[in-house]
């Protein structure tokens, strides 16, 4: 059974109130990885860049690792999940081509920076997270930050969220050894989906699915390395 968690908008004292309303000791941290890491090495995209300048990457991953949120790497968040490095963040959106009127669909929540991402530049986000765990701290995270255009669910990301679809954006931050017929089938006209295809144990292609007057386009993008695909067993 599946279970939906609803991200409510706060009230405004409790918003103000975040650490993030205060100053921002990692703000020339973050700038930093933008320039250095992300905008150095081809990304474009102003709303992608101008994203990845205002989520505080430091507040997603465990507090242990907060001096190293910033650093061109990806990071543990526990249960054996990673946040991916910020260059692959950036680099997946990018291709995605998102824009303010759009409606995306995540497949892996993680810890919530990538949908934290998304959601600073798309109307809505809809996004599901196979461990309960992180789907709870997730949806809190992203509550607590602001993120009311955010909609989490704990369950089997495989089959999508078809209620909501079509989606114009989909993204799956973990690598499938194919990619879901589900997931393509959700896909809006003119749609964008962006996965990583490959064994656990081996290096993954990231692939681009396009959808064009019902048509499906397909193009590799590079060489990456994700955690697997986890399903709910059957």
């Amino acid at each position: 059974m599946h279970v939906v968690i609803f991200l409510m908008i706060l009230p405004v004292l409790m918003i103000t109130s975040f650490p993030m309303q205060q100053s921002d000791r990692y703000e020339s941290l973050r700038k930093r990885m933008v320039s250095m890491q992300i905008a150095d090495r081809g990304i474009r995209n102003p709303l992608v860049l101008d994203a990845m300048r205002k989520v505080p990457r430091h507040l997603f991953v465990p507090p242990e690792y907060r001096d190293e949120a910033y650093n061109d790497y990806p990071l543990p968040i526990g249960y054996g999940q990673t946040i991916s490095q910020p260059f692959i963040v950036a680099y997946m959106t990018e291709f995605l081509k998102p824009a303010r009127s759009m409606k995306a669909l995540e497949i892996g929540t993680g810890s919530g920076y990538q949908a934290a991402v998304l959601a600073e530049i798309v109307e809505k986000v809809y996004t599901i997270e196979i461990v309960k765990e992180l789907a709870m701290e997730s949806a809190r995270r992203l509550r607590d930050l602001g993120y009311d255009n955010v909609i989490c669910k704990h369950g089997d990301g495989y089959q999508g969220w078809p209620e909501h679809g079509p989606f114009d954006l989909v993204i799956v931050t973990a690598a499938a050894e194919s990619i879901p017929q589900p997931l393509i089938d959700q896909l809006a006209d003119n749609g964008r989906l962006v996965i990583p295809v490959g064994k656990p144990s081996a290096v993954q292609e990231l692939i681009l699915i396009e959808k064009r007057n019902g048509k499906i386009n397909r193009r590799r993008l590079t060489f990456v390395r994700f955690v697997p695909f986890i399903r709910t067993e059957t």
